[in-house]
């Protein structure tokens, strides 16, 4: 009976002891466990406070990212707007450039010409001189030089509108220093002192018509009579032919 007794008190001490030793492991495991769960809640927060960072930074580097694009769009808008601007200027000095050098072709062209007259002058000049003699009455004006003569040698009288011998004579060899010459051309003046240009016009036909006859193209003479300014007599006046050097310089101009 003591016996068994006893073996029941041991049973149940040591059954005893073995929950008070679960207990005890089981509440260390707990606080094992707890310690644990605190540790990953902590590594929690902290990865997510490394995520809060790391969205705030993103979003930085994203907003930099978009304001360096705007900036990039708005330069290259402003290089291409100052590429057209430089480019249309550049456009706008060749032509200008261009009409400067055709303005610059355009005159040297009218230059040459009157240089080319001037030139011409001096020769016609020179050639009245030669075929004319030193007696002969010559001048030079506007460009052109004039050949003076009375009317008495010429047609006879003051009146006459018919060439004697000696006004052909002189008439032809007005002819032959316009052969010699032929880009020039001839206007024949019938100067009258008197108002009355009816019979000094005739005067100037009648040398106009003698050239004519002599050789010299129609187109290239042309005869008038007019108001002498208390002078009287025939005036053949050689001159480069205006006409042409008018149609050139306009068609320059045009141009």
């Amino acid at each position: 009976m003591k016996r068994n007794l006893l073996a029941s008190i041991l049973l149940v001490f040591t059954v005893i002891s073995v929950q008070a030793q679960r207990k005890s492991d089981l509440i260390a495991e707990i606080d094992q466990l707890k310690n644990e769960l605190d540790s990953v809640n902590n590594e929690l927060l902290e990865t997510k406070k490394t995520e809060r960072i790391a969205v705030a930074k993103a979003e930085s580097f994203e907003s930099q990212v978009n304001e360096l694009q705007d900036a990039n769009n708005t330069l290259m808008a402003n290089m291409k707007s100052f590429a057209e601007v430089s480019n249309k200027n550049s456009n706008i000095v060749t032509s200008a450039m261009a009409s400067l050098e055709a303005k610059e072709n355009q005159l040297k062209s009218i230059k040459d010409a009157i240089s080319s007259n001037d030139s011409t002058a001096i020769v016609v000049l020179t050639n009245v001189k030669q075929t004319m003699g030193e007696n002969a009455k010559i001048s030079v004006s506007n460009g052109g030089v004039v050949i003076s003569s009375d009317l008495n040698s010429l047609f006879g009288s003051d009146t006459g509108d018919q060439l004697t011998a000696e006004g052909g004579s002189w008439t032809e060899k007005v002819a032959q220093i316009l052969a010699a010459n032929p880009k020039t051309s001839v206007t024949v003046e019938g100067l009258s002192m008197t108002g009355d240009i009816h019979i000094p016009a005739q005067q100037a036909l009648s040398v106009a018509r003698k050239l004519k006859e002599a050789g010299v193209e129609a187109e290239r003479v042309s005869s008038l009579g007019r108001d002498g300014n208390l002078k009287e007599g025939i005036q053949v006046n050689i001159h480069p032919a205006y006409d042409q050097f008018y149609l050139m310089a306009r068609e320059e101009m045009k141009n």
